[in-house]
């Protein structure tokens, strides 16, 4: 049998970014593969003939789908319509080509002097070159109209960007701000994407982190403008508004830096600084030695190592390193140095020998010198990731937050200073801390999320100390109260997120860190693939995975901004105690934890809390129906009927919800759809509740002036649930609305492309 040809031969030329591309192109290779390695025998039997007449078929076959479908993208996309007609044209004709090369009718036929897969190995090889180098145009092609639509989609959100910052109004304020938190959502479902296949690690870091920061400051936008239109003479409402632009802008514009491949944009001058990579440079030089004996002296081993040394300055000279620590750290940089040279006398002397092979003497220096560097880069580690530590338990009784809102509550400027300046010095530790995690980091995508932590932690302090400023100066404002709050949560968020980094960190050192699932990618998989997936018992707790967590990650968006539109109605009542406007807060935030539970956060951990949730969340909605239906009692006329109407519709989605969350299921394709109802139709309740609010607010400041009657028996013995705090947003954003798909321009490119998944055998 002919060995199978190296990849490089059949390649197309053309770089793959992204792994849906990659995995598209994967079984055409192997289907290819099989056709140029057939067993070259002189005399062939039927079945190797049919087999092979099989292959040529389902190639040829599949190229036409594939082919048609890129002509229809083409159609759509006028900018691309030429190159990807003649990437298409030269598919067809290579399809052509395999499936007249392997007719077995030819092959049988010896008299016949046709030229046939047997006769012209050389044939086939190019036919095969110039299908993967066709169809890999074509994804390619198919790939910048994803990209295009990223780069459309951004332009679109900035836009209505820049006139939400020139609203003067709230009635403008209102109906721009709802444009854009639906331009926002297709936003985090294109990225969402685009991270999840990408190939480039860094790219991926640096994309979560970019989306994370968009995702903070939309609710941060949201009360941030509410406060400077609530009091537009404020200087420090002003600022705090103008940082969350600005930062928002500067994410935008990352994201598409990011999907351009942008020059400039990358992290590369802070992650080629880290301790990390000098360590693992030095240690690559060291190892080499061994096999260069007969070069030079290495020079540029010494100054690797003093290089090196140099960065744990940032260590030593730090004023929050302890002194033992210091000296340990100083104390192992000496015996690097002593090591290297012993490495380089030891080396000398192997060449002076005109030794073969590394001595004795040598192997024990190299292992000696690497020993040495490991234990300071563990030593190191030690003290980065234990100071943090030590600053996570002192963050976590939130005394300068919790001082910083009463001084604000009581309009108390004097203290809001001073305790400022508390959370501001907290806050350079934690920037230094960070910049000293990514030292240690152990992977250049963990050191970006640690600079994506120092920057946040950088800006989010002063964010927090402006809002107080505002509280202070207008200590009766629910909207500034609210503005600090989220800004704190944000922090609060930040610090959780620090956590979850330094057990990544921990298990890059400790070598437990593996490959990262990849379950989800832009193009569609065949089903072989998926079928490989491990099942999931209903029966049993489950957490959702990476492919299910991005399924629902939109919908959980969505189910975040109506929650948030529902608190905002209901401050509007002037009636805080009603029993309407209880129950519509404890759905509200049920909802918000279902939110989380998306997000792999939050109160909700597995699908039979979010499905336990569910089932109260149905209750209280109908308890809010019988308050309601109460409230309809006082109406009379049109407006009772329209009210009790709409009463009805919600009793019957929360009847939906209550039977589908109590439905048993088997498997995990139907404990996910389960999981998906259940959020899918709780968003249908917040949205019919946002349609009675305004109603009932209306028709009940109307009865109180006509004294119909007081609402005060509305008032429920039930308390609201406690919200958890934002948490750390997951690289996934699938979209499940099932009208839309935005991954090519052509919804049928993702139902042909999988003919490439060709036969799985001859």
């Amino acid at each position: 049998m002919a060995s199978s040809p190296p990849c490089g031969n059949l390649d197309s030329g053309l770089e793959i970014k992204t792994r849906s591309v990659e995995q598209t192109l994967i079984p055409l290779v192997s289907q290819i593969t099989t056709l140029i390695n057939h067993k070259e025998r002189p005399r062939k039997s039927e079945r190797t003939l049919a087999a092979i007449q099989r292959v040529g078929q389902a190639v040829s076959v599949a190229v036409g789908r594939f082919v048609a479908v890129g002509e229809a993208i083409a159609l759509e996309n006028h900018e691309l319509k030429d190159e990807m007609a003649h990437a298409c044209c030269e598919a067809r004709r290579a399809g052509d080509a395999i499936a007249q090369l392997t007719d077995a009718g030819l092959a049988c036929a010896p008299p016949s002097p046709a030229v046939t897969v047997f006769s012209d190995r050389t044939g086939m090889v190019k036919a095969a070159r110039l299908l993967l180098s066709s169809v890999t145009k074509v994804l390619v092609l198919a790939d910048r109209i994803v990209i295009k639509q990223i780069v459309a989609s951004r332009n679109k959100v900035l836009m209505t960007l820049e006139h939400l910052e020139r609203v003067s109004t709230f009635q403008e304020f209102v109906q721009i701000f709802s444009q854009f938190g639906n331009q926002m959502v297709d936003f985090a479902h294109l990225t969402g994407d685009r991270q999840n296949d990408l190939k480039d690690e860094k790219k991926k870091a640096r994309m979560a982190a970019a989306r994370a920061v968009l995702e903070k400051c939309t609710m941060m936008l949201l009360t941030a403008s509410k406060t400077c239109l609530r009091h537009p003479d404020c200087e420090s409402a002003r600022i705090n508004k103008d940082a969350v632009f600005q930062r928002m802008r500067c994410a935008l514009q990352q994201v598409v830096d990011i999907v351009t491949e942008a020059r400039g944009c990358t992290d590369g001058a802070v992650l080629a600084a880290s301790i990390y990579n000098a360590a693992k440079d030095y240690t690559t030089s060291v190892e080499c030695l061994r096999d260069n004996l007969h070069c030079s002296l290495p020079d540029g081993v010494a100054r690797q190592l003093e290089a090196l040394v140099e960065r744990t300055e940032d260590f030593t000279d730090s004023p929050y390193t302890g002194h033992e620590q210091r000296q340990a750290i100083l104390g192992m940089c000496q015996l690097a140095r002593q090591d290297a040279h012993q490495l380089l006398h030891a080396w000398t002397q192997a060449q002076s020998v005109q030794a073969r092979e590394a001595t004795e003497e040598l192997e024990v220096a190299i292992a000696k010198s690497c020993q040495s560097v490991d234990e300071l880069r563990r030593e190191l580690h030690k003290a980065a990731v234990g100071r943090a530590s030590e600053l996570l338990r002192v963050h976590a009784e939130h005394s300068p937050l919790r001082a910083l809102k009463a001084a604000g509550v009581e309009g108390n400027l004097e203290a809001v200073a001073q305790h400022s300046r508390t959370l501001t010095e907290q806050k350079e530790q934690l920037v230094e801390n960070c910049r000293l995690l990514c030292h240690v980091s152990g992977s250049e995508p963990l050191e970006i999320t640690c600079v994506h932590a120092e920057e946040t932690f950088h800006v989010i302090g002063p964010q927090i100390i402006s809002a107080a400023q505002t509280l202070a100066l207008h200590p009766s404002s629910k909207i500034a109260k609210e503005n600090l709050e989220v800004f704190c949560e944000a922090w609060d968020s930040q610090l959780g997120e620090v956590a979850l980094l330094l057990r990544d960190i921990d298990e890059v050192l400790e070598g437990k860190r593996g490959g990262d699932k990849r379950a989800y990618l832009s193009l569609p998989r065949s089903g072989k693939h998926a079928a490989h997936l491990k099942s999931a018992n209903p029966a049993n707790p489950a957490k959702l995975d990476a492919e299910e967590q991005s399924g629902v990650a939109k919908v959980g968006l969505e189910l975040r901004l109506l929650s948030s539109d529902v608190d905002g109605e209901l401050e509007k009542w002037e009636e805080q105690e009603q029993q309407v406007v209880r129950h519509s807060q404890s759905v509200a935030s049920m909802a918000y934890n279902m939110y989380l539970f998306t997000r792999g956060e939050g109160l909700l951990k597995t699908t039979l809390d979010l499905f336990h949730q569910a089932q109260v969340l149905s209750e209280e909605g109908f308890q809010l129906c019988s308050s309601l239906h109460v409230f309809c009692t006082q109406l009379l006329g049109e407006e009772k009927s329209t009210l009790t109407s709409e009463v009805e519709k919600l009793a019957v989605l929360c009847q939906r919800l209550q039977m589908g969350a109590r439905t048993p299921v088997q498997g995990k394709s139907a404990t996910f759809q389960k999981v998906d109802s259940s959020i899918q139709t709780t968003k249908s309740i917040l949205s019919l509740i946002l349609n009675i609010l305004p109603a009932c607010n209306k028709l009940n400041t109307k009865s109180e002036r006509s004294s119909l009657g007081s609402p005060q028996d509305w008032r429920p013995d039930v308390s609201t649930p406690v919200r958890d705090g934002d948490a750390v947003p997951h690289n996934n954003n699938n979209n499940n609305d099932g009208g839309r798909h935005d991954d090519f321009a052509v919804k049928p490119f993702e139902q042909h492309v999988a003919g490439l998944n060709l036969l799985e055998s001859n």
